[in-house]
């Protein structure tokens, strides 16, 4: 089993998150973020500059890491950054990526057509127009308890 030395900083980092009453998972998050970032450097975060910030985002880009991935590395980078090196300049130049939104499926006026021509009979007819109507999903609709 190897055991791997905390640096001063991150003992730094560990005692500023603690003293900000972080859970676990956000610092271990906020660990493997700086680790990522002093892995790109191949030397320790604070000496870091603006283009070596700016270089870590576009490389973040470029392999292809997912909106989510980076944000949550970036928000890391940050805290070290902001808290526990007080480097305000470096915090500045972190950039997070807005999220596109996922637009909900909804089906055509063909669609929806074809689904009320297959009701067996005018009653489920009425009650497919009528939860699509309402706007009610599937699974508001069918019921889930066995003995319905």
């Amino acid at each position: 089993m190897t055991t791997e030395a905390i640096t001063p900083l991150r003992q730094r980092m560990i005692e500023d998150m603690n003293a900000r009453k972080l859970c676990a998972g956000t610092q271990r998050g906020h660990i493997l973020s700086c680790k990522r970032f002093a892995a790109f450097l191949k030397r320790s975060p604070d000496a870091a500059t603006i283009e070596d910030i700016r270089r870590f985002q576009l490389h973040l880009a470029e392999t292809g890491v997912s909106i989510y991935t980076r944000n949550r590395t970036m928000t890391g980078l940050r805290f070290l950054l902001r808290v526990t090196l007080r480097r305000l300049d470096l915090a500045e130049e972190v950039y997070h990526i807005r999220e596109p939104e996922k637009l909900p499926l909804v089906m055509s006026a063909d669609e929806i057509k074809q689904l009320l021509a297959m009701a067996s009979s005018l009653k489920t007819r009425v009650l497919l127009s009528l939860a699509y109507g309402c706007g009610l999903r599937a699974r508001e609709i069918v019921p889930t308890s066995p003995s319905a």
